[in-house]
């Protein structure tokens, strides 16, 4: 492997101070059955090994995961002026968003089971290049003196690409976290890498904006987004030597041996927790994307402007990365998965009654903004804690596999929430308040559904979901022999000791 001579050099392991025996201070009401001599499995957990390395791995799967979100949203904060450069309708220019949704629901699969059989180094560097040709094809392929068409279809071209390299970013964080990562910082380390992605979202509503100002400018834009795109794609082809570090961050990485994929799946459709947490986390997915998706339109028939609702999307990004760095550190510290994701999705349910309330009254300004930073603060935090409680009880099924498949539900469910919820809309002979345009649509009913969906999913969650953290336990059973954790291993080996590097 590639680090094993930089490891020889620069790692100095502490196995060699582990006592041969149990030392005199062992309580004499340790049951007989805990062994009284560290077995061959502590002796590995005393000289796990971090890697500074990790942290760089960490932040070239950061910036690619927020670059494609960037790539993905490139058209939509600026609709108009791409119909224009384009010369198609705004139904068109949707799709270059829409593709996205499409791509990944069956191209999922494929993806976790390269991330889980073929590693995390190709995933990435793969996922990069298809991110990167992406970017590069539109840039290229949408000249300003270009056929419409020519330059609509490259355009569509390079968003496909970079629909197909989603999936080999986003479904990475958990299994970096398990790879490269003590327990103590997993939950951390998947929170970081997650909520790369909806900062990207954020810039891009940012940066779209101020660059293009009439439909010119679109060729500018593309070149912005393009030029980070190649610059990680070098970071990940150079930068990235291995899958995993030569020596382990803990027990379940240096024991892992996630089952084959198909026996996964299999593992997975009669895990009765895991199904529970695929369809209600699904669901959460799905009532954040109609969120996010409807927003404008939800707003504008009460007079609310496009430059409001630009703001209440961005505090809702901002205010669901703080609450997710808040809630990652006190998961690490505690291992409290289950109470902390049904604490935060009952306000969470809460917050969306709250939205589907507020977003009907005009001249509500602060009110709104305040339902969406919560529901955003709520929200957006339970996104890294429920993939990793993914992981904890589906394990020892692959990471990439148990997160990879509730991203898939969450797509699918998405699809069908949006079309329930335009469904349901009815059109408005009167609004005088309304900014909308030509259409005017009554979301009452709708913005109801939603919030009773999410109100159900979350009670279900709530009274059904229970489980072991089956990973966790797999790292103690790995760590001491057994299940028992004694008074004496309590005491000296419950933080064992890591070499940084």
């Amino acid at each position: 492997m590639e680090y094993d001579n930089e490891a020889s050099t620069e790692v100095q392991t502490v196995s060699s101070d582990v006592p041969s025996d149990v030392p005199s201070d062992v309580p004499s009401d340790v049951p007989s059955d805990v062994p009284r001599t560290p077995n061959t499995e502590l002796r590995k957990l005393l000289s796990f090994k971090l890697y500074k390395r990790r942290w760089f791995v960490l932040l070239v799967l950061c910036l690619l995961n927020c670059s494609n979100a960037t790539i993905w949203l490139t058209f939509a904060p600026v609709a108009d002026q791409s119909a224009q450069f384009l010369k198609v309708s705004l139904e068109k220019i949707n799709w270059l968003s829409l593709v996205y949704m499409v791509v990944a629901i069956p191209f999922s699969l494929g993806t976790t089971w390269m991330l889980d059989s073929v590693g995390l180094r190709s995933t990435l560097i793969l996922g990069a290049w298809l991110n990167m040709f992406g970017a590069l094809l539109r840039f290229f392929g949408t000249p300003a003196g270009g056929g419409y068409e020519i330059k609509y279809h490259f355009a569509m071209m390079g968003q496909t690409l970079g629909a197909f390299a989603q999936p080999f970013i986003i479904f990475t964080p958990t299994k970096l976290a398990a790879l490269w990562f003590p327990d103590h910082q997993r939950a951390t380390a998947n929170m970081i890498a997650s909520m790369s992605n909806p900062l990207g979202i954020l810039l891009a509503n940012i940066i779209s904006p101020m660059v293009v100002k009439t439909s010119a400018q679109i060729p500018n834009l593309l070149l912005a987004y393009a030029i980070p795109a190649c610059f990680i794609c070098f970071l990940a082809t150079v930068g990235i030597r291995s899958s995993s570090p030569p020596t382990p961050p803990s027990a379940s990485a240096e024991s892992s041996s996630s089952e084959p994929f198909i026996q996964g799946i299999k593992l997975l459709l009669k895990n009765k927790a895991y199904l529970i947490l695929l369809v209600c986390f699904g669901s959460g997915i799905a009532v954040f994307t109609c969120f996010s998706t409807l927003l404008e339109q939800i707003l504008c028939v009460q007079g609310y402007t496009n430059d409001f609702a630009g703001i209440c999307g961005a505090l809702f990004i901002v205010f669901g990365i703080v609450g997710a760095a808040a809630l990652g550190l006190y998961v690490d510290k505690t291992k409290n998965f289950i109470e902390a994701t049904k604490i935060n999705m009952s306000f969470t349910a809460l917050a969306c009654i709250a939205f589907s309330v507020v977003s009907l009254i005009p001249n509500q300004k602060a009110a709104v903004a305040a339902v969406c930073s919560l529901f955003g603060f709520f929200g957006f935090s339970i996104y890294p804690v429920s993939m990793e409680l993914s992981v904890e009880c589906s394990y020892p099924v692959g990471e990439a596999t148990s997160a990879g498949l509730i991203f898939v539900s969450g797509q699918v469910q998405s699809v069908l929430y949006i079309v329930i919820l335009q469904l349901l809309t009815t059109r408005l002979t009167e609004a005088p308040l309304s900014t909308c345009g030509d259409a005017i649509l009554s979301w009452k009913v709708p913005m109801l559904v939603m919030a009773g969906l999410c109100s159900f999913f979350t009670c279900c969650f709530l009274i059904f979901f229970h489980t072991h953290y089956r990973r966790l336990e797999a790292e103690e059973q790995a760590t001491y022999g057994n299940k028992q954790r004694d008074v004496w291993t309590t005491n000296h080996v419950e933080h064992a000791p890591s070499v940084e590097t």
